[in-house]
């Protein structure tokens, strides 16, 4: 008998935490909110969903219940993989859509940067080739620590593949 009160009790006990929702958490972020993002793509066309990272961290950011204003947020985008061909002004056609949207996150105060190690190798690009919301920084790998000795926190936006018809 005392046995079924006891599995009563865990079933009440159960059900009344069944019922109940997740609560929504309003962490009081620190300013300024400084963040730098790695992007390092085996295709370029990654870049887009990466950039949907960054516009989520703006986005987040500007809007309520935090209201940041863009001295608030300092984001710095650094770039060495394969998505170099999106900085140059040559591939502007190809990757037009792509382009306008980085054009339009530098205006909200997001730095993007290119190393330029990466971009003379493998690209034979210089200076003169990318466009001028973007700066080239000796190397990447460098830059990054920079930034994150200087308190940045390092976010690297993993870009899956998802099949037509299903998740990964």
């Amino acid at each position: 008998m005392m046995m079924w009160h006891f599995l009563i009790f865990l079933l009440m006990v159960g059900w009344s935490f069944a019922t109940e929702g997740a609560k929504l958490i309003q962490t009081p972020y620190s300013k300024p909110f400084k963040a730098v993002v790695e992007f390092y793509f085996d295709h370029p066309e990654k870049i887009g969903p990466a950039l949907g990272w960054v516009s989520n961290l703006v986005y987040v950011l500007t809007n309520p219940p935090y209201d940041y204003s863009q001295e608030d947020i300092d984001i710095v985008v650094i770039s060495h993989g394969r998505e170099l061909p999106v900085f140059a002004k040559e591939n502007r056609k190809k990757y037009e859509s792509i382009v306008e949207r980085i054009e339009s996150l530098s205006m909200y105060g997001v730095r993007f940067m290119v190393c330029s190690m990466a971009a003379k190798q493998f690209y034979g690009y210089s200076e003169k080739d990318f466009y001028p919301f973007v700066s080239l920084v000796p190397s990447a790998l460098t830059e990054i620590v920079h930034w994150q000795h200087m308190g940045y926190g390092l976010l690297i936006p993993q870009i899956i593949e998802i099949k037509q018809g299903g998740v990964p």
